[in-house]
């Protein structure tokens, strides 16, 4: 997906899914000698919090910005973690979906395609 397809409002929802997706990520470290499970922090270190905000805020020009950020930040992500974002908003590739698949708007080869 190129981003010049989001607007401020997929914008938004792929940074908070992005958001859960970093805070999923967990890590062991041990705390006073007992191992404990801590969330990703690497959602606070690319600065999503404050994208989001942005991307939510009452000014036309913080709205853009907040875009312009996650633009910018969204070709540095993995395919791996740029599929899991995508996927937890519900966009998908109808040419990578099955012929059955009731979302697939593909028409069906025909011989002379071969």
């Amino acid at each position: 997906m190129d981003t010049e397809e989001f607007d401020v409002a997929t914008a938004l929802d792929a940074a908070t899914a992005l958001h859960r997706v970093l805070a999923a990520r967990t890590h062991r470290r041990k705390v006073m000698g007992q191992e404990v499970l801590v969330p990703g922090q690497l959602g606070e270190a690319l600065h999503l919090p404050q994208i989001i905000r942005r991307l939510q805020g009452k000014q036309l020009r913080q709205r853009e910005q907040g875009l312009e950020e996650f633009q910018e930040l969204w070709p540095t992500l993995s395919s791996a973690t740029r599929e899991k974002v995508l996927h937890r908003i519900g966009w998908y590739d109808p040419k990578s979906l099955d012929w059955e698949d009731k979302r697939s708007n593909r028409r069906p080869i025909a011989d002379s395609d071969h």
